[in-house]
């Protein structure tokens, strides 16, 4: 890399004495953790597999029950690490214990400490709602402007847009945020690339070849992103004072959400993510994941080490990385490089589709992405927790498909026994009968097992709330009965998104490709036709299945009926869930609460102030004048070879 490095960028060996007596990013016991995971895991998964084992073998095993054994392991293995996880989760956040020094709460960083270096906050649009991006970012923007280091920030909206109206709306909407900002405009950005080549890949490895050498850091937000001002310094901040660490993810909460189902999203979100991400943040220690925004990144090594290749062959596992950020983030700890994940959810936010189709329509196109990182396990050097990302993060999707075979094995195989005479003399010379043997007590054994596995983590979650947070959903009792609403609803909406994936995992492996356009962000009632026309032909299949196990087998469509029940009034449930005035009446009567609703923060203040009063301007578009390059070139990586050492530039440099 060139030597020509911007004068207020800080080296961060020369700091690496300072900054470590003020280390607040340290994890103690890393090669434990993932034992201790083992132990617990592993043993829970044979258990759970030994029973379902023992209900088979009595009447011997037939071809069926062993491939229900076989993926009952591999489901088992999933449930059961997020089971410990949220388990462990609880734990630390019921103690107050900080998952990575294994102490008493992480120490935050001094709100009077400087800012030293230079850092950008870029933001990604592609074919984006103008108002909501615009008004989003001026948020940002401002949130900084009030604080004593603004100067030590420049602001970047790195565009991809291809519609030519949105363009030119973009264009205006920038000239109006310009003159409202006054003497500060000078330190927003809007750039345009001609040719999306990359998608945003591509975007953010444009800005940091023109732009990244003059910053330490940047802070990346999506199109939907809002930070509140103290959440951006104490990033700045902690990247500064960890010389080492070259990703800290933050946990983008879900925030303006109007309809029901984008209602119960929300309060999910917030009630289980600060145990979750406690739980996960004990087991991945400095090899985080990286979520594609709201985080910062050290630009320096990211451009030494993240250069993403186009991958050979065919998809699902060729062509061009899709989900890149969990990649980036392995290719960083590949090479030495610290990734942490922040359990406190102050201050970051996000918004999420407001529907059941959105969502899943999102969905389809994380599937592909991630099935994809499976092809990406043999990349060389990469950590034993980088390579759990990658493939926890595919069958996040792919269990679906798992379940949705077991049950119809299950439910092929008690069609047959069903249809079929017992034999109860099975040789010619046999004197006593072959009774069939029902383990009952076995089988409400491993019923109870599977429930707490899937159940327990929500409990745990709506009681931790309950003890320490009561107050941020509206208090006790509508934390309690907005609890057992959403357990409801993920009960309901569950078998909609197994059908779902499954389906959407066959199509990625058959070749059918999806294209990564711009999301629906804001609230809209989905109409009868298109909840009907995505639900079809879930529905058909669930009336036949139901029909058919009822007539033959009623105890297994008892079994059944939460399954069933979801699949066949998929489309009530789209049309009524995607419903405003549902969401506001819940709202109302204190159902899915949520801290930013009770206590709005600044930011968020800043966003529904704009969106309500924002004007669609109407000047003669002028292309803004962008700062001078200082171009550095980012090498694409080899990923079968050795990585580049950390600091491998920096080192060249100083020699």
């Amino acid at each position: 890399m060139s030597t020509n490095r911007n004068k207020n960028h800080v080296d961060p060996i020369a700091k690496s004495s300072v900054a470590t007596k003020t280390n607040n990013l340290t994890a103690v016991g890393k090669r434990s953790r993932l034992v201790v995971m083992a132990l617990l895991v592993l043993p829970s998964t044979a258990l759970a597999c030994w029973s379902l084992f023992e209900i088979f073998r009595p009447n011997g095993l037939t071809e069926l029950e062993i491939a229900q054994l076989c993926l009952s392991m591999l489901l088992f293995l999933w449930l059961t690490m997020a089971f410990w996880t949220a388990v462990i989760g609880f734990i630390f956040q019921l103690f107050h214990i900080d998952p990575l020094s294994l102490r008493r709460q992480l120490r935050k960083t001094d709100a009077a400490a400087p800012v030293r270096n230079r850092h950008a906050i870029v933001m990604p649009v592609y074919n984006e709602d103008t108002k909501r991006i615009m008004v989003g970012f001026q948020a940002c923007v401002k949130e900084i402007m009030r604080s004593p280091h603004a100067d030590k920030f420049d602001f970047f909206m790195l565009s991809d847009t291809r519609d030519e109206s949105m363009i030119k709306a973009e264009l205006c909407a920038w000239q109006r945020m310009q003159k409202r900002l006054g003497s500060f405009s000078d330190r927003i950005f809007y750039r345009r690339r001609e040719v999306n080549t990359g998608r945003k890949v591509g975007n953010i490895t444009d800005f940091c070849q023109r732009w990244g050498a003059n910053y330490e850091s940047m802070i990346v937000l999506d199109a939907d992103s809002v930070m509140s001002g103290e959440r951006m310094l104490d990033l700045t901040r902690r990247i500064e004072e960890n010389p080492d660490v070259a990703l800290i993810q933050t946990i983008p909460m879900p925030v303006r959400q109007d309809t029901f189902f984008g209602r119960f999203v929300q309060f999910a979100a917030h009630l289980y993510s600060p145990m979750l991400a406690t739980g996960l943040s004990f087991w991945q220690t400095d090899s985080a994941n990286y979520w594609g925004h709201n985080a910062i990144i050290r630009i320096e090594p990211f451009m030494q080490h993240c250069g993403l290749p186009t991958l050979e062959g065919r998809a699902p596992f060729g062509g061009d990385i899709l989900s890149h950020d969990f990649v980036e983030a392995a290719l960083l700890r590949r090479s030495g490089w610290q990734c942490y994940l922040l359990t406190d959810t102050d201050g970051s936010y996000e918004e999420v589709p407001s529907n059941v189709v959105d969502y899943a329509i999102r969905d389809r196109r994380w599937v592909q992405g991630n099935i994809q990182h499976l092809g990406l396990l043999g990349v060389k050097g990469l950590k034993t927790t980088n390579r759990m990302h990658f493939s926890f993060g595919a069958f996040a999707y792919m269990s679906s498909l798992v379940l949705f075979v077991m049950l119809m094995l299950g439910t092929t195989d008690a069609l047959i026994r069903a249809t079929t005479i017992p034999q109860f003399f099975t040789s010619d010379y046999q004197l006593f009968p072959t009774w069939q043997i029902a383990k009952q007590d076995m089988m409400v054994a491993t019923l109870w097992g599977t429930a707490a596995l899937l159940f327990l983590p929500k409990v745990l979650g709506l009681l931790l709330a309950m003890i320490q947070r009561r107050k941020e959903f509206g208090g006790f009792f509508s934390l309690l009965f907005s609890g057992i609403v959403e357990l409801f609803m993920a009960v309901l909406i569950a078998p909609i998104m197994m059908f779902y994936h499954s389906y959407f995992v066959l199509s990625v492996f058959v070749g059918h490709q999806v294209n990564w356009d711009a999301q629906e962000r804001e609230g809209r009632m989905v109409p009868w036709g298109v909840a009907f026309s995505h639900t079809q032909i879930m529905s058909i299949i669930a009336v036949a299945w139901g029909v058919t196990t009822w007539y033959y087998t009623p105890t297994l469509f008892l079994w059944l009926l939460p399954v069933l029940t979801g699949m066949v009034l998929a489309a009530p449930v789209i049309r009524l869930t995607s419903s405003t005035t549902l969401g506001k009446a819940s709202r109302k009567i204190g159902i899915f609460v949520i801290h930013e609703e009770v206590r709005e923060c600044h930011a968020l203040k800043r966003v529904r102030a704009g969106m309500k009063h924002y004007i669609s301007p109407n000047y003669d578009p002028k292309i803004p004048a962008l700062p001078a390059e200082n171009w550095q070139k980012m090498h694409e990586q080899q990923l079968h070879k050795k990585p580049l050492p950390m600091r491998a530039a920096i080192r060249s440099v100083n020699s």
